[in-house]
């Protein structure tokens, strides 16, 4: 209806439409149209539309509320209608029944027809109108109450539960800070992060989000760069490191001269790389939409020539005609096609969400059942995302909880992910901690301090060496734990090494599971992608038994990746849930974000979102999916053979309108009870 309308705009040179996204993407020129033209046409074709700068134009509870009881009075009035003439009442009186029921259910149908009509476009509500009008010429009141009552709450359960998942999903939005801590000469003050120029100064605190790409010129700090750049441990900043709009600043307070404009930073480049993949999307067309453009016209052709031709060309009964004609009307109303899938989606998408499983729509829905490729990210999706000490290594004879207490005590006020893990798992071993004197942190490196007047040196290789700490015998361990995917800490005292701590981002408990079930359930191929270095990477593959990885990826590599396993193997999904996996997201043909841990890039990229956060959701929404697309088919199947041999008996004049009527409400009432078996769906 868009197309229609927008296509013939004098000044419009292209557009493309996101309907998942409810934004319109127009280029034209000012010279020759101007916005509110554009806003006017949206309008004819019963939508609204704004600026994107402006203030959103909403509707009303009050119009939602009338809606609903428009639809809720429908229902009722068809109803009391049906219990009239089972009980024997007056025929005016269930006729009146059904009078407020066509009334109140066809309005919202009517609307959209006048609309449809408008822009010369012959849909589906058209053809529910003259339906019911020949139900109602033909005196069959309950039939024509029957089309519009259900047609109407097809449609209002569909926009619903779309309009809930959008709604639940732009609530866990929140990608960079709107305002920046600006420093000058003038002292502190808060800003618009769009007034902030390159060379400005501003000021990150502890805990914070940093809002632009930036140098930083004084502070030190551990920076979490998870949500841009994949890695699994924050990166330690000093003066002269670069930082990322959107990464979130650790334990230190953090002066950043800005780089780039709010426009131009890291986290922007990756969401046009989203809007892009998003754009390359052609927009989804179900089985019943495609049909229904050559069913709807030529079945109301078929009737016309049907009442007019036998009695013009062959001397034939107009009454008998004319009534054939009425009566394939009446078969022939697209109700049981219309709701076979929007009911079987309404119904797989409520049963998805009492699981804790969003989806963003039908399309995707479907999609995922011809999937036969699924991409992971590692980092807090088949990981935990958080660092846990996996192994104590003794040296020189010193007992491993003496080598953890050493640790502990040297970390036991910071709030670095290394201290923490050491910290965690001292505890849960009960290591006694003493307190640390004169600790001192030691950026990109480790930290030190006394120890019950020892002194006690831990951190990275590079420190060992500087400080002439390492050997080779060392050396080979280090090697042997990091060849394992593991960072390994050193620890010193008194100017020996005493031992060695592995820590790593372990696997969920449930990911070996997890990717069972999607074997079983026919996926050709599980594969990794990561940002991380190889040998993590490696270790993690082999531990969770994926078929292939991929490490050391930038976001666009993903989407490179993302591309290659596609040719290979089709249609493709991409579980992810930070920043950097938002590109390849869109570009999968089903992206899938760990809701809880995921960011708001990912979720708004991703077509399917797990609130739960829980690996074992994914074999699940699969699972849903082939069993929708299992029904939908059933139900297509059973409208099809239905409807085909009653225009074949209406034609012949072997159907009789109490026939036409059983046929269209007893296909209605099969789709509907076996759309309905998707919400026991387990």
């Amino acid at each position: 209806m868009l197309e229609r309308r927008l296509k013939h705009l004098p000044g419009l040179e292209d557009f493309s439409a996101d309907v998942m996204g409810q934004r319109l993407h127009v280029k034209y020129d000012a010279a020759k149209l101007s916005t509110s033209t554009i806003a006017g046409a949206v309008a004819d074709a019963g939508m609204r539309a704004w600026l994107e700068h402006e203030e959103p134009v909403s509707v009303g509870d009050g119009t939602a509320r009338w809606r609903r009881l428009l639809v809720w009075t429908s229902g009722v009035a068809f109803a009391a209608g049906l219990g009239l003439d089972a009980l024997g009442a007056a025929a005016w009186i269930a006729r009146i029944a059904f009078a407020v029921s066509l009334i109140c259910g066809g309005a919202l149908t009517a609307r959209r027809a006048m609309r449809a009509a408008h822009v010369r476009s012959l849909d589906i509500n058209v053809l529910m109108l003259i339906a019911a009008a020949g139900a109602i010429a033909l005196g069959q009141w309950s039939e024509a109450s029957a089309v519009v009552c259900l047609f109407a709450i097809a449609q209002t359960l569909e926009a619903r539960t779309l309009e809930r998942a959008r709604t639940a999903i732009s609530a866990l939005m929140d990608l960079t800070p709107s305002e920046a801590l600006v420093r000058d000469a003038q002292g502190e003050r808060r800003v618009g992060v769009d007034t902030v120029l390159p060379g400005m100064v501003i000021v990150v605190r502890p805990g914070e989000k940093i809002p632009l790409d930036g140098d930083v010129v004084a502070g030190r700090s551990a920076v979490n760069q998870a949500p841009v750049t994949g890695e699994s441990l924050p990166a330690d900043k000093s003066p002269g490191d670069e930082v990322f709009a959107g990464t979130i600043n650790g334990r230190g307070a953090l002066d950043i001269r800005v780089t780039r404009l709010g426009r131009d930073t890291t986290l922007a480049r990756i969401i046009h790389l989203v809007e892009r993949a998003q754009a390359q999307r052609a927009p989804a067309q179900t089985v019943v939409e495609r049909f229904a453009r050559v069913y709807t016209p030529a079945v109301i052709v078929l009737a016309v020539v049907l009442g007019i031709a036998p009695p013009l060309l062959a001397g034939g009964s107009w009454h008998v005609w004319v009534y054939r004609a009425l009566v394939l009307l009446v078969v022939s109303c697209p109700c049981a096609l219309v709701i076979s899938t929007p009911v079987s989606i309404v119904a797989a998408l409520a049963a998805a969400a009492r699981k804790g499983v969003l989806i963003k729509g039908g399309v995707y829905l479907e999609r995922a059942g011809r999937v036969r490729c699924i991409a992971f990210d590692k980092t807090g999706t088949l990981t935990r995302g958080a660092l846990q000490v996996v192994d104590v290594v003794s040296l020189n004879g010193l007992a491993e909880s003496a080598v953890v207490a050493l640790a502990a005590s040297v970390e036991q006020r910071s709030e670095h992910p290394i201290a923490q893990a050491i910290l965690a798992y001292a505890a849960s071993r009960d290591v006694v901690v003493s307190p640390g004197e004169e600790v001192e942190s030691l950026a990109g490196r480790g930290a030190e301090g006394r120890v019950g007047g020892a002194r006690v040196v831990l951190g990275n290789r590079r420190l060992f060496e500087e400080r002439r700490l390492s050997s080779p015998a060392i050396d080979r361990r280090v090697d042997a734990i990091s060849a394992k995917g593991r960072t390994p800490v050193l620890v010193a005292r008194d100017g020996k090494a005493v031992g060695i701590i592995a820590l790593a981002d372990r696997p969920r408990e449930a990911g070996r599971d997890a990717l069972d079930l999607l074997r079983r359930q026919g996926i050709e191929s599980l594969v990794m992608l990561t940002g991380d270095s190889y040998a993590t990477a490696k270790a993690i593959a082999e531990e969770l038994g994926v078929d292939e990885f991929r490490a050391e990826l930038l976001p666009q590599d993903k989407v490179t990746a993302i591309d290659e396993l596609r040719r290979r193997f089709g249609l493709v999904a991409m579980v992810g849930d930070g920043v950097n996996d938002a590109p390849a997201l869109a570009s999968a043909d089903v992206g899938i974000a760990m809701g809880a841990a995921g960011s708001a890039a990912a979720l708004e990229t991703a077509d399917v979102a797990l609130m739960a956060d829980e690996l074992l959701k994914i074999p699940y929404a699969f699972r849903l999916s082939r069993a929708t697309v299992r029904n939908i088919k059933a139900n297509l199947a059973i409208s099809m053979v239905m409807k085909v041999a009653f225009v074949a008996l209406a034609v012949t004049g072997v159907a009789t309108l109490w026939m036409a009527v059983v046929a269209d409400t007893g296909a209605s009432i099969v789709v509907i009870a076996n759309a309905l078996r998707l919400l026991r769906a387990d």
